[in-house]
């Protein structure tokens, strides 16, 4: 391989000089193999040909306007995640230039043939001292043959524009446009084991660690193995082992790799007797001694023989500063097999404990309680809730990542235009309890569309006689999904809460999205080949469950809102006929957190005149398309719980968020407007339900559009236009 060559280099021609093109991994791996250390052989193909790939298909002309709808500073993750599955899939059905891939594929035929390789990133900016991006772009292993591995580095390539390394780069302050990539083609080494080694173990930063798995690397970094770990102080000897329940290892199979059992020896083993550890421990001194500065090392060992994967400074050895969630964002990249554990942990243990949970309290007669007992139930749910509130955090928001995990292995095989194709084939699931919420809801809106007596009665006020089949079912609705009154704010019981929602639903029937669920299934288990489909139905089934627990499961944490707001209910009631020093010292705060799930962003009234990232054109908003459709109609702005109980049919439902307690509303909406964006939140989730047209990421949404504004919805560009103000409200900004 000639290093004059601008888009392939050898690995062991690799100099210092050539940084900006082979990039950080591919340079410090150069050195390593320089200094006598083994590494699997390989070349770097260039940043050159990533940049002559922008250039020549025009995705560098394309980037802009997909990076432009918002300010990249100010967008959250959901809005991450949108970005970089857009951005992947136009890496994905962007095809090589011919003459490009011609070029490519003689050096990879002549260089590998069809040996089995791993394809990696190598970006410039990577592992270096200040910025280590471990774990942000994409490797594969066990790739075979030309076309297979250019393949891969057109994914490798879309991993620069991930959302974690997007999100990395936001709080970098680095312009992603500014960036390239390099991609590290090597010899797949399979070790008998593999693992990590740290200099400074993170948390006891005065020893070193080295963890140790059976098999390649993958599975420990995926999350899928725990590893054995053995720590070092600083005399080079071990002072502790832990040994894990041992069970799986990853090896190659056809077309990649795939966790499997381990043997019996290989479970009640340690991958690394003393002897070995030593020498890995001393492979990682070796490189650090090199560097000078403490490492972060993957290795692999074959035959006797230890291999360095990669080597890079420890950027950060401590915790995080304080607000810093990068790394727990991080860790919502589940695998397959993690999100399997999740579903089981959320369906079979903590959905039915937080229903038991909320019918305990249920059952509590809170008019019944003194003071004092009123106040210490109080804390008791608060507390109860803080509880729940943190394990949904732990567990139910890494579930989300099934939907992406489909939606990713969908774009593969398919390439379909429309990026959120696959939501098509999630939809339309029945076990989402907001829809069969809504679907109880219109039965009871029948009710009253088939009885102009019983509306008349309703709608004087009346209230329904006890034994009506309509008040049967108003009972029932209460006890299967608990009270709406408190999303609403609204001290009224929940009968006339409900009666003035189901009022306003007896107006129209709203049409329901009706998806062909079972074609589009069919479609996608046809672009895999029958001994795929296993694997194909198993990512199938975890996206539909995270699609449909993402909801569900903060319809619980609602009714356990709900019994905390029953007793803060309870305590108002008291304080407005006497003072009790015990209950209002209680009442301000949580007042304001039982409310917060449908208050309007706080920071939304603090925005200047001039509003950054908004893009407006005269009247038009800039947001992201969330639901394809096209709506216009009567703008209604929810700042705050309340504001749901005037929304009439057919009203544009314009908000900071739809939080998934509130989606009761949306069969009304003739179209959403959001200031949070994503096709995966919540508002987004339950208009593709119904059909209606969503906009998503509108900034300051609820201060641009004012209760009463005509707008028009265009779900299918993103576009939100201002056709009429209110009466009496002048432009913002």
């Amino acid at each position: 391989m000639n290093k004059s060559c601008d888009l392939v280099v050898d690995l062991s021609e690799v100099t210092s000089a050539d940084l900006s093109r082979v990039g950080g991994k591919a340079l410090s791996l150069a050195r390593v193999a320089a200094s006598g250390a083994r590494v699997p052989p390989g070349v770097c193909i260039t940043t050159a040909a990533y940049t002559r790939y922008l250039d020549l298909t025009g995705i560098r002309e394309r980037l802009p306007f997909l990076l432009g709808r918002k300010a990249f500073s100010e967008m959250r993750w959901e809005e991450l995640w949108d970005l970089a599955l857009r951005v992947r899939n136009l890496f994905v059905r962007t095809p090589l230039p011919d003459a490009l891939a011609e070029e490519l594929r003689k050096a990879l035929a002549t260089r590998f043939g069809w040996i089995p390789v791993t394809v990696r990133s190598s970006a410039p900016a990577e592992d270096s001292s200040t910025a280590s991006f471990a774990g942000l772009h994409d490797s594969f292993v066990n790739v075979c043959g030309p076309t297979a591995i250019l393949d891969k580095m057109r994914l490798v390539w879309a991993s620069l524009w991930s959302d974690r390394a997007l999100l990395y780069r936001q709080e970098l302050g680095l312009d992603p446009s500014d960036s390239s990539m390099a991609v590290l083609i090597q010899e797949l080494i399979i070790g008998r084991c593999s693992g990590v080694a740290f200099s400074r173990c993170p948390g006891r930063p005065h020893l070193a660690v080295i963890e140790a798995v059976w098999g390649l690397n993958q599975g420990l970094v995926d999350g899928d193995v725990e590893p054995d770990r053995i720590l070092f102080d600083r005399l080079d000897k071990i002072i502790e082992r832990h040994a894990p329940q041992r069970e799986q290892a990853c090896r190659p199979v056809v077309g990649g790799v795939a966790l499997q059992s381990l043997s019996a020896d290989e479970r009640g083993t340690s991958p690394l007797t003393d002897a070995d550890a030593a020498r890995v421990f001393s492979l990682l001194r070796q490189a650090e001694a090199h560097f000078g500065a403490p490492q972060d090392m993957e290795w692999t060992e074959r035959d006797g023989d230890l291999f360095i994967l990669q080597s890079r400074p420890i950027t950060a050895a401590g915790t995080a500063a304080e607000g810093d969630e990068r790394s727990w964002y991080l860790s919502l990249h589940k695998s397959l097999a993690t999100l399997r554990n999740l579903r089981r942990t959320i369906e079979d243990e903590l959905l039915p404990a937080m229903e038991q949970d909320a019918q305990r309290l249920a059952a509590v007669n809170l008019t019944s309680l003194e003071d004092e007992a009123l106040a210490a139930e109080i804390q008791r749910r608060s507390g109860l809730l803080d509880a729940w509130e943190a394990r949904y955090r732990e567990v139910c928001i890494p579930m989300a990542h099934g939907i992406r995990l489909f939606g990713q292995l969908y774009n593969d095989r398919l390439r379909p235009e429309d990026p959120f194709a696959f939501l098509d084939v999630l939809t339309g699931d029945e076990g989402l309890l907001a829809v069969q919420r809504n679907q109880a809801l219109q039965a009871l809106a029948e009710q009253v569309r088939r009885d102009p007596v019983l509306a008349d009665q309703l709608r004087d006020g009346c209230a329904p006689a006890p034994d009506t089949p309509f008040a049967r079912s108003l009972r029932q609705f209460t006890i299967r999904f608990g009270g709406l009154s408190w999303v609403m704010g609204t001290a009224e019981d929940e009968a006339q809460a409900l009666i003035t929602l189901v009022l306003e639903m007896a107006k129209s029937t709203p049409p329901r999205h009706s998806s062909d669920r079972q074609a589009r299934e069919a479609d996608y288990l046809a672009a895999f080949a029958p001994e795929d489909h296993s694997l194909a139905r198993d990512v199938l089934d975890i996206g539909r469950a995270s699609y449909r627990l993402r909801d569900n499961d903060n319809l619980f944490i609602g009714k356990l809102s709900a019994r905390l707001r029953e007793a803060y209910d309870e305590a108002e009631r008291r304080l407005a006929q006497r003072e009790i020093a015990v209950l209002a010292e209680l009442i301000a705060p949580e007042k304001m957190r039982v409310a917060r799930r449908t208050t309007a962003n706080p920071l939304s009234f603090q925005q200047p005149a001039a509003l950054p990232g908004s893009r407006q054109q005269a009247r038009q908003l800039v947001g992201q398309p969330a639901g394809p459709g096209l709506a216009q109609g009567r703008a209604h702005v929810i700042r705050r719980p309340e504001d749901l109980r005037t929304l009439k049919s057919g009203d544009i439902l314009v908000c900071d968020a739809v939080d998934p307690n509130m989606t009761f509303v949306v069969p009304l909406a003739g179209g959403i407007v959001e200031r949070r964006g994503g096709m995966l939140i919540h508002g987004a989730i339950i208009a593709r339900e119904y059909g209606i047209a969503c906009v998503t990421g509108v900034p300051h949404a609820i201060d641009l559009i004012h209760s009463g504004d005509r707008v028009t919805v265009d779900g299918y560009l993103g576009l939100v236009t201002i056709e009429a103000h209110a009466p009496g409200e002048r432009p913002a900004g």
